[in-house]
């Protein structure tokens, strides 16, 4: 029910914020990111954020702000724009192969033209002798389509950043390669006499100063071009597990139209409530309810898991799963954007669109670099020409620093790392929603684990089984023993526990009559139950004069046998005498944090059945994971003392806090943090909302509650708290690939400009560094697509 309420005019009200997405296409260096996300920030109402690596602003605009309205003024400051289409589970990499195709082409064209201009370059000039006529005309043909069509992407960015008053990585390039070509041809067509070798012989004049420079223009576009290439294949590479798990989506799907005909339609026509048919080898095309038939599902690609799923009528799907074995009819219960592959998709693509704190700082860096670096050309050409050493020599040395010191290496280090790693974290079903959450976990000391539902199971089962002068299910096992999930024992001998006579009676039979009771109650406990004594027995009899007693038990009559299960206030009640054996039972599975029923068959009580939300297999060895990397580990549940003890000592967590309410784990966690711990909450419950928002670091169990995986900061689609480890891990992984790009960008520059400045670095090889820091950077984030994690 909703209410519509009337405000007037008066009233102070929020302007609905929208969030948009561009992309932005033409830049060249983390420089242009920051232009472009200056020009944004000046509209009114506007806070928005431009990724370099993934060449994609996020926009949060209020009032009557349009995405029309931001592109144009994207398009102002020189750069392209265009809406991204909220995504529905499909990714176009047309563009990203369109680029890499024309790189790829600029790049063949420098390469194939540079070697014979290099050769032939050196030679006229520092051998005079071999110049034969028109080699002046030779070296410009092999030189113009290098330093005009194959460097024409730095030109054209550096003249719009020119019409905006602005410079970037690419009007360095642009001058460098002009200033070169210009210096060159002047001094073959105008001032020959420049052309001369240097004084200490061939090869001081190649590594020095030659005058002409044609060579040195169209190697440095080859060698900026060539990291652009691998920049663009990276980016490619580092976007290939988003595109593959968009892949994971249904193309067509067959419906079931009236009268239950096959019709095959693309995905695209299915809507909600629709049902569909999934055959053996078919993608599950939307997440929906099971509506018939059976069949193992895999799903290892959306949660890790390589165990397939059992799935019967009234079990959920998720789209991008595969049938493996049987015939499905799905109920599709939503389509398009809504389904979970597609949610899974925009947490990847907010992870790598968002900007860490770091990189802002980069960011910050390079906007100022390009004005710096043509401050020290100019002084470095000045000082040169003070010092007496020649036009050439100045020029020489100015140039080296122009194409040296391109911060390209500077603006890749942080978003490619965390590109990476995000595409990685998918891999592992570990899906990342912002770069804060790879930072938070910087300084993190301290785990704290829910228990119900992330450490345990979140269901009931039977854990023990004790029969009063029972033989076993098989009738072979020896008396005096407890009967398990996984074992069996009967307690006292053939007559009762007390020493009375009464008829014997086996596990088996007291399973049958148990839960064919319980199966007709609604009851957890009863459904464990009767899951229970299925398994062991198959199919159960009817049961007859039911009879649910709230908060007590049920009982009913199977066969020719009155049957109560209940707790021991029903035996109480009904005046049942509880032998001492059964006494002593339910006293030690109670202290155990277990839940007990007991079995009465026709007055006598039988058995004792204990039931429990059984700890998940892999929490013992996830605890111990977390331990070897130096964390503390603590547990913090709403359910009693005793249960939470009894799984902390299972998996091996030594601090415990029992019957907390969902404020409880709030005020925990902020008392933590104020002792100056650094705590990850792991939860899945709604009331652990509260405590992942609260936390440094939020981890949502995927199968959890939509709060819990709205308050989170990373969610696990494996139900494998090894997970949790695994995140930590790739998170401490990637801190540490940025801290290294961070190193090498940084000490490349403060290295090799005094380098260059100095006339040490001729410009050719200027260039070369230039591009092999980016290539650096690049391949030194790209392995963390190999990450492994030690178990």
């Amino acid at each position: 029910m909703s209410t519509d309420v009337a405000f007037p005019e008066s009233a102070t009200r929020t302007e609905p914020t929208a969030r948009l997405s561009l992309a932005v296409s033409g830049m060249s260096c983390a420089a242009c990111a920051t232009r472009v996300e200056r020009k944004l920030n000046k509209v009114a109402g506007v806070t928005a954020s431009v990724n370099y690596a993934t060449g994609v602003a996020t926009i949060d605009a209020t009032g009557d702000v349009t995405a029309e309205q931001l592109c144009a003024d994207v398009e102002s400051a020189g750069y392209g724009a265009e809406p991204v289409v909220a995504h529905t589970g499909r990714i176009d990499s047309a563009p990203e192969d369109a680029a890499v195709a024309d790189l790829f082409r600029r790049l063949v064209v420098a390469l194939l033209l540079f070697f014979p201009l290099a050769d032939l370059s050196v030679m006229f000039a520092t051998v005079p002798a071999t110049r034969i006529s028109g080699w002046q005309v030779m070296l410009t043909v092999l030189a113009l389509p290098v330093v005009v069509w194959s460097a024409a992407p730095f030109h054209r960015r550096a003249f719009h950043g020119a019409k905006s008053l602005a410079a970037s990585m690419d009007t360095l390039v642009s001058v460098g390669v002009i200033t070169a070509t210009l210096w060159s041809l002047d001094t073959m067509f105008l001032h020959s006499d420049r052309a001369q070798p240097a004084p200490d012989g061939v090869w001081d004049a190649i590594w020095s100063s030659d005058s002409i420079y044609l060579e040195v223009a169209a190697g440095v576009t080859a060698f900026v071009l060539a990291g652009r290439y691998f920049e663009a294949k990276a980016k490619r590479t580092a976007g290939s597990a988003l595109r593959a798990l968009a892949a994971l989506g249904a193309r067509e799907v067959t419906v079931l139209t009236r009268g239950d005909h096959e019709m095959r339609v693309p995905i695209g026509e299915l809507v909600e409530g629709q049902r569909f048919v999934v055959r053996p080898g078919e993608t599950i095309a939307t997440d929906g309810l099971v509506v018939s038939g059976g069949s193992s599902v895999d799903a290892s690609a959306m949660t890790g898991e390589s165990i397939p799923v059992d799935v019967t009528p009234g079990m959920e799907v998720i789209g991008g799963t595969t049938a493996l074995t049987g015939r499905l009819i799905v109920e599709a219960a939503v389509v398009g954007a809504d389904t979970k592959l597609s949610g899974m998709i925009r947490l990847v693509e907010q992870a790598q669109t968002g900007k860490a704190r770091m990189q802002r700082v980069a960011d910050r860096v390079s906007s100022v670099f390009v004005p710096v670096v043509f401050a020290i050309a100019a002084g470095t050409f000045v000082t040169w020409l003070l010092t007496g050493a020649g036009a050439e020599k100045a020029a020489a040395a100015a140039l080296a620093v122009l194409v040296v010191a391109c911060p390209c290496a500077l603006g890749l280090a942080i978003p490619t790392a965390l590109m990476v790693a995000s595409g990685r974290g998918a891999q592992l079903g570990i899906f990342i929603k912002g770069h804060q959450a790879l930072e938070a976990t910087r300084d993190v000391d301290t785990v704290v684990l829910d228990k119900t539902g992330t450490v345990t199971n979140g269901a009931m089962s039977v854990v023990t089984v004790s029969v009063v002068g029972a033989a076993t299910v098989n009738d072979t096992a020896p008396v005096d023993s407890a009967t398990t999930a996984d074992s069996t024992v009967a307690v006292g001998n053939t007559a009762t526990a007390d020493g009375s006579d009464r008829d014997v009676i086996t596990e088996s039979e007291v399973l049958r009559l148990a839960g064919a009771v319980e199966a007709a109650s609604e009851h957890a406990v009863a459904a464990a139950i009767t899951r229970y004594a299925k398994e062991l027995l198959g199919e159960l009899p009817a049961v007859e004069s039911f009879t649910a007693l709230p908060g007590l038990g049920a009982s009913g009559v199977v066969g020719s046998k009155i049957v109560s299960v209940g707790r021991l206030r029903l035996l109480n009640e009904q005046g049942v005498e509880v032998p001492p054996s059964l006494n002593r039972i339910v006293r030690q599975q109670e202290r155990a944090g277990r839940t007990v029923v007991l079995v009465v068959v026709d007055g006598l009580a039988r058995a004792v059945i204990a039931v429990a939300d059984t700890v998940k297999e892999t929490a013992a060895d996830a605890v111990a994971r977390l331990h070897r990397l130096g964390l503390r580990t603590m547990m913090f549940t709403g359910d009693n003392a005793y249960a939470a003890q009894s799984v902390a000592d299972e998996i091996g967590i030594a601090e415990v806090v029992a019957e907390l309410l969902p404020e409880g784990k709030v005020e925990l966690i902020a008392g933590l943090q104020e002792q100056g711990h650094r705590v990850v909450m792991v939860g899945d419950g709604i009331n652990d909302g509260a405590a992942l928002a609260t936390a440094d670091l939020g981890m949502a169990i995927g199968a959890g509650t939509d709060v819990a995986i709205a308050a989170a900061d990373v969610i696990l689609v494996r139900d494998d708290l090894g997970a949790v480890a695994d995140a930590i891990e790739l998170a401490h992984a990637t801190l540490r690939t940025i801290k290294g790009n961070l190193a090498w960008a940084f000490g490349y520059n403060v290295i090799a400009i005094p380098i260059a400045a100095l006339g040490y670095l001729n410009p050719l090889i200027a260039g070369a560094s230039m591009a092999f820091s980016s290539f650096f950077v690049v391949s030194n984030s790209l392995r963390l697509r190999r990450a492994r994690f030690r178990q």
